[in-house]
């Protein structure tokens, strides 16, 4: 993939929005990416600003019904059609429960649309369009995705992770495999990163309770996250398409 040819990512004022962003445009790509918020907005522009030339940033609710056609129109009116699409955006505020650790309907709504039914529509419209660009999709999902929470990670075990984002992954997990096979005739290949923890939000007391659950002993560092994402956009994984890449330090596997 040759360096002008534009980069989508959803949700880039998130963690690890960021540390992909910057990773990209360290590397010489142009990238376009959504955040919701003016608030966002301006805090990207003003993090990025070095790398200015080669970011632009779109602002888009993207649980708004007409959000993904509206982000297609403006790509095209600017002649930014992407030729990756990484589905990455999703809402800390959806994620809460009432003190047993039930989540309420529109909470756990909210979630999965926008953590499966965007990825799902915005896909499906770029990869359709006459002429389109796009040859690789790759979603951001966890290793919640792929098992059950440990509640002894959390201070609150009745709680601990809301259970809607651990659906939610693990439905865009699937997606992952069935736009693989669906996309496949457009010669697009869908693969997803399944991340575990990463370093940078979490207090010292849970860092030392997430290390104990997992061979690494420790979070993921900052600097483990943008490789997964440069393999699956180089040559290199053209024969890789329906596959979940784990990196989570080997939490999954116990």
């Amino acid at each position: 993939m040759s360096n002008n040819q534009p980069i989508l990512i959803t949700g880039g004022s998130g963690k690890l929005g960021k540390i992909i962003i910057k990773n990209l445009l360290s590397e010489g790509k142009v990238v376009i990416t959504t955040c919701k918020s003016e608030a966002s907005f301006k805090k990207l522009k003003s993090e990025f600003s070095y790398y200015s030339s080669n970011l632009k940033i779109y602002k888009f609710n993207l649980l708004k019904k007409t959000a993904c056609y509206e982000l297609i129109e403006n790509l095209k009116s600017d002649d930014s059609l992407p030729s990756v699409l990484i589905n990455n955006a999703r809402s800390l505020s959806f994620l809460k429960t009432d003190a047993k650790g039930y989540s309420r309907k529109v909470d756990f709504l909210n979630e999965y649309h926008m953590d499966v039914f965007v990825p799902y529509e915005l896909s499906f419209l770029l990869a359709n369009l006459e002429k389109s660009p796009l040859n690789k999709i790759i979603n951001i999902g966890s290793q919640y995705g792929l098992i059950a929470s440990n509640p002894n990670l959390y201070n609150d075990k009745k709680v601990g992770l809301p259970i809607q984002y651990s659906l939610a992954k693990a439905a865009l997990h699937h997606l992952t495999k069935e736009l693989a096979v669906r996309f496949s005739d457009l010669k697009i290949s869908v693969n997803c990163v399944a991340y575990g923890g990463v370093s940078g939000r979490t207090d010292d007391n849970f860092k030392k309770r997430y290390s104990k659950l997992l061979p690494i002993k420790r979070m993921l560092n900052e600097t483990e996250v943008p490789g997964a994402i440069n393999f699956l956009i180089s040559e290199e994984s053209s024969g890789i398409t329906g596959h979940i890449l784990v990196v989570d330090g080997g939490w999954s596997i116990w």
